[in-house]
């Protein structure tokens, strides 16, 4: 039975409260989404850098349009079938209202939730001070009341600010502003992660294969974390597989790699899609 946006909405919603952090991968395309379906995950997101390299552009501020990165992760949750999450980048614009209408666009293509940097794309000032960032998770939280999970991100640490307190800090504004889920990626051990767990009172996400030290779904639990993303490291996971592959054939004129790579049965049965295991 194909499940309603509200359902999908309130099982997502369920998954940040079970006492044990849930994997949430990130899928970068349709084919992607099935794969991680099938194999069993509750849940999926999407990544602009995932994204940005299946397009053949890098990830930066204003690389990707807010219609590109919402129709790709819109593709990915209607190949799942589950509930999908966004990388909304910024927001697509500084002003409170350009926010407030990416998560209308987000709802109206299908998604569930989906996360809001507090990152400018602004090299003199990489991030929004702090009155503005908290105006923008407000317009955010607003527009996705009761029916979409926001996820605020203080950008900090992968921005060349690595200052946990003011890190906490923005988490707990963002809170207060009405975010339902606190995300700063790249902290450095496992010391921060259960420290900003600690000190603020909605769940954590926590992104695993980028920077820092990487950690089981135990340690992480133990550590308070709710929620657990990949970021973009399943899609260079996938493209570090092609380059060796590439490498392979032009350096030294062998196809050892096909022994290693999917059948074209066990391929094409991921794609049959989220209809043929209802």
């Amino acid at each position: 039975m194909t499940k309603t946006q509200l359902q999908k909405y309130e099982a997502f919603k369920a998954l940040h409260y079970r006492g044990r952090a849930v994997v949430v991968p990130n899928a970068w395309n349709a084919g992607s989404a099935r794969i991680l379906a099938a194999l069993g995950f509750e849940a999926l997101a999407s990544t602009s850098a995932g994204y940005a390299f299946q397009v053949g552009r890098r990830d930066s501020c204003g690389a990707l349009s807010r219609g590109e990165i919402i129709a790709n992760a819109a593709e990915i949750a209607e190949a799942s079938g589950l509930p999908v999450s966004g990388d909304l980048e910024n927001g697509f614009g500084p002003a409170p209202e350009a926010v407030a209408q990416t998560i209308r666009d987000a709802i109206a293509a299908g998604l569930v939730g989906g996360a809001i940097e507090d990152a400018s794309g602004d090299k003199a000032r990489p991030i929004y001070d702090m009155g503005l960032a908290v105006e923008r998770i407000a317009a955010a939280a607003d527009a996705a009341r009761g029916r979409f999970m926001l996820t605020a991100r203080s950008e900090n640490f992968i921005t060349g600010n690595p200052d946990l307190r003011d890190t906490i800090a923005r988490l707990q504004a963002f809170s207060a502003a009405g975010a339902d889920v606190l995300y700063a990626p790249g902290l450095p051990d496992i010391a921060a992660i259960r420290t900003i767990c600690a000190e603020v009172d909605k769940p954590v996400n926590v992104v695993m294969g980028l920077s820092g030290g990487s950690y089981s779904v135990e340690e992480l639990s133990a550590a308070g974390v709710a929620r657990i993303s990949t970021g973009g490291s399943l899609a260079r996971a996938a493209l570090g597989g092609f380059l060796r592959a590439a490498q392979e054939v032009r350096g030294q004129g062998t196809f050892s790699y096909a022994s290693e790579a999917l059948s074209d049965g066990e391929a094409q049965s991921y794609m049959a899609g989220p209809e043929s295991r209802d």
